[in-house]
């Protein structure tokens, strides 16, 4: 009897270790993996966990080489990074071949966590001194909401349908550029720091935007609401608690200079080379009297003139968070917060004889290019890709620069930009879609039609 009795109890702790065995491990991932700077050799892999300190490393390997060859490699794994208190981590990868894929994990404190979607790094090609530079494509989205019932204004819910996310995916993109708004802080966030936290985390661990995340990689710029308050500026107390969780959330490039705060930055893809500019940081109220009108301040717009003088690229895309060439005095338009800088940069691109610069905007919630005839020298183009699910609008004013048949109003919606052709004859195409990837509209143009004509 005793002798059953025992191997009853043993039998019953077995089902027991067994049962404990099968059942799954809680997902140590709250969001992520996002993909991000990926250049011809390096990457960098944003995640963040649902507790911290966490170790978190990534396991990597070649899949396919950049002439088609598909190796037999054992898989590299990074060293351990430490999250933040609240969960986040890059981890930047260095030792990539270019033009060559990898699949990856992410190992958080040492177990794979593998994704339902996939995750790849794609390297760029190194194209230099040896082909024509790749076609390639951007995506490009502003003024995202996520609704919050609690903190939200009473009535219709401002955020729209998430699915965008997936029909971006869809696209296939090279890489995608957020131009501001990414996050909405609320009256109840921008007045702390752990209210910012929260926001941004709350943004970010979206279900319908992780698969995107992981597809290309991405760069971001801010605005008003993901800086602060409403058309918020340079006396924003807690502006370095913002920029401290912009650099977190984003795994950019850059961030300012050594010795100038901010978010703005630069990058190349293929040919072409992006600016990424910060209109909130040093920016004057917009209030503020004419002789102290800014938004760039001193530093940055200096930095921005001295960077497309040096660039060779054949074009140039500079990514405002707001609309720079409406010539309209409405809202925070360029021209109705500090005209007297957006003249001054007008003629700083025409006296240096800079070619191929093309602008992109968001904040509007509404799509459009804008095209500026100037005398003597070559037009120049600003595709506004407003809004991804923040509610749209339809502009009021009269805008003379837009382009017939390009207003996308009263709907969501997100651009594409594809570089294609040889290095002599390159083209930008500029495509609006709706929130379901209905084509709306496309514009073409070639890099040689925005060079200064020879004196």
């Amino acid at each position: 009897m005793l002798r059953s009795r025992l191997v009853l109890a043993f039998l019953a702790l077995a089902a027991v270790a067994a049962s404990a065995q099968v059942e799954p491990r809680p997902d140590p991932v709250l969001a992520g993996p996002m993909l991000a700077d990926v250049t011809h050799r390096s990457a960098a892999i944003w995640v963040q966990t649902t507790t911290s300190p966490a170790a978190v490393q990534v396991s990597y390997v070649l899949t396919r080489t950049a002439e088609g060859d598909i190796p037999r490699l054992a898989a590299v794994v990074t060293p351990p990074v430490q999250t933040a208190p609240d969960g986040t981590a890059t981890v930047r990868l260095f030792g990539l071949e270019p033009g060559a894929t990898y699949a990856y994990n992410l190992v958080v404190d040492g177990q794979e966590v593998p994704r339902s979607y996939p995750t790849e790094i794609h390297a760029q090609p190194l194209w230099q001194y040896r082909t024509d530079p790749p076609a390639f494509t951007v995506a490009i989205g502003s003024c995202d909401y996520r609704n919050d019932t609690p903190y939200d204004r009473p009535g219709t819910p401002y955020g729209g349908d998430v699915g965008i996310f997936e029909v971006i995916r869809a696209q296939q993109p090279d890489a995608m550029l957020w131009l501001g708004d990414n996050v909405y802080l609320r009256e109840v966030d921008w007045w702390s720091v752990g209210g910012i936290d929260y926001r941004y985390t709350e943004s970010r661990r979206e279900p319908a935007l992780q698969a995107l995340l992981a597809a290309a990689p991405h760069y971001a710029t801010w605005d008003d609401h993901d800086y602060g308050p409403n058309d918020s500026d340079r006396s924003y107390v807690l502006k370095d608690a913002t920029l401290a969780a912009f650099q977190r959330f984003w795994p950019n490039p850059t961030y300012g200079l050594a010795d100038v705060p901010g978010v703005f930055t630069q990058f190349q893809w293929g040919d072409a080379e992006f600016f990424l500019l910060d209109d909130r940081y040093h920016r004057a109220p917009n209030d503020a009297p004419p002789s102290e009108q800014t938004i760039l301040g001193a530093a940055q717009r200096q930095w921005l003139l001295d960077a497309l003088t040096s660039s060779r690229a054949p074009f140039k895309v500079v990514a405002f968070g707001g609309q720079f060439l409406n010539p309209a005095e409405v809202y925070e338009t360029y021209a109705n917060v500090a005209p007297a800088e957006r003249q001054l940069l007008l003629d700083e691109i025409a006296a240096r004889r800079i070619d191929g610069v093309v602008f992109l905007s968001g904040d509007r919630h509404h799509a459009e290019l804008n095209r500026l005839e100037r005398p003597g020298t070559y037009p120049l183009y600003e595709f506004t890709s407003s809004a991804l699910t923040a509610g749209a609008a339809t502009p009021r004013e009269t805008n003379p620069l837009r382009v017939d048949g390009t207003l996308v109003a009263g709907q969501r919606n997100f651009g594409t930009l594809a570089f294609t052709g040889p290095r002599t004859d390159r083209t930008l195409t500029m495509r609006a879609f709706s929130a379901e990837g209905e084509p709306l509209w496309e514009h073409a143009v070639r890099a040689v039609d925005l060079k200064t004509p020879d004196e």
